[in-house]
């Protein structure tokens, strides 16, 4: 569970600086909701890369995420703001399981 946290304040750490110093900014506020984001995704499998939960149980709990970030995006932003914020996490999470399924274990955490 600490790796999962400092992944996840890593990866929002990183995401924030490079696109809010190098790759243009849309403004501070939802650099950091995109950054939120992908620190999410890199925290969220992590924190899922485990034998105890199923694949059922790792897409709920990925979608449910993803529900959320659109539904706070769409809240504080609006939707239009919110939908990359799902792009952002979903690619993350799959590239997370996609780098895993090149190991032998199938598991980053290994």
């Amino acid at each position: 569970m600490q790796r999962a946290l400092s992944y996840f304040l890593l990866g929002t750490a990183i995401s924030f600086l490079l696109n809010y110093f190098l790759l243009g900014s849309q403004g501070w506020k939802l650099e950091l909701f995109y950054g939120i984001a992908f620190g999410l995704a890199w925290g969220i499998a992590y924190f899922l890369d485990d034998e105890k939960f199923t694949l059922a149980k790792k897409f709920i709990i990925s979608f449910a995420a993803m529900g959320l970030m659109v539904l706070v995006g769409a809240l504080i932003f609006d939707l239009e703001k919110a939908v990359p914020s799902v792009i952002k996490f979903s690619t993350v999470f799959v590239a997370y399981y996609l780098i895993a399924s090149f190991r032998s274990s199938n598991s980053l955490r290994k």
